[in-house]
């Protein structure tokens, strides 16, 4: 079951089983827009967690399993993940403009079919993880001869996930406004890599506060540690989960009065 309210919040359910999941899931459904299942859970746990999470809650589900490989594959494995009923689905831009683009295709292709009741999930492109730096772009090639680094690498990637039809990308904060100034306002923009300033960064490397990525244009924040295990200070995970909505809520109140 998919809803929709005002938070930007996507609860990452990383390093926990599925019981523990959909327990802390239950804790913050309602104040969260929706939660991501990435490799880690959806490997142990399978596609019935997926199902399950979408027929029992009031929640919005990301299946963060960046899939990248030969066209014909990435089109049928979104084909397949589409049917549990997911909001949002992820790819690696890196994988090219032809993958991309059969992707979508795939997801269009459900869109008119009979077969398959309401609307496909959105799509989006994996542009750089936050975990790395400018010298693993160099590491792997991607760096150095690419005026801009990381930036410039993020803003191609993004344009080439709009020419192939992406409802939008993953990306730094430190690229929101970038991707946003070259994408346009419709392009949606899903963000990890932000972190309270209560919580701890962990092996984030380009982050950003929640409330200063959702003033710079992000549509989404994916968050995990810090709701999922929050520091004593703050309490529980829906504590938590409060705590950033609220100085979201603040931070564009004082954008919107100024």
């Amino acid at each position: 079951m998919t809803t929709e309210n005002k938070s930007r919040i996507i609860v990452a359910l990383d390093d926990m089983d599925g019981a523990a999941a959909f327990h802390l899931a239950r804790q913050v459904e309602g104040e969260v827009w929706g939660v991501k299942i990435g490799l880690e859970l959806f490997i142990a746990e399978g596609a019935s967690l997926v199902i399950d999470f979408t027929n029992r809650l009031r929640l919005n589900v990301f299946l963060d399993l960046k899939l990248h490989d030969i066209p014909n594959t990435v089109a049928r494995a979104v084909s397949r993940a589409a049917a549990l009923r997911a909001s949002l689905i992820n790819l690696h831009c890196s994988g090219g403009l032809q993958m991309m683009r059969a992707a979508k295709v795939a997801l269009e292709a459900l869109h008119i079919s009979e077969a398959f009741p309401g609307t496909p999930p959105r799509l989006l492109g994996v542009t750089v993880l936050t975990s790395l730096k400018e010298e693993d772009l160099e590491w792997v090639g991607l760096g150095g001869g690419l005026a801009g680094g990381i930036a410039m690498t993020v803003k191609k990637m993004a344009e080439a996930a709009k020419a192939a039809g992406l409802d939008g990308v993953v990306c730094s904060p430190q690229e929101i406004a970038l991707v946003r100034g070259a994408c346009g306002g419709n392009f949606l923009i899903v963000t990890p890599g932000c972190r309270p300033e209560w919580a701890d960064v962990n092996d984030q490397k380009r982050v950003m506060k929640p409330e200063e990525a959702v003033a710079l244009g992000a549509d989404y924040i994916v968050i995990g540690r810090p709701i999922t295990k929050p520091p004593e200070k703050i309490g529980a995970p829906l504590d938590a989960v409060r705590a950033i909505n609220s100085a979201i809520e603040s931070a564009l109140k004082e954008r919107n009065d100024r």
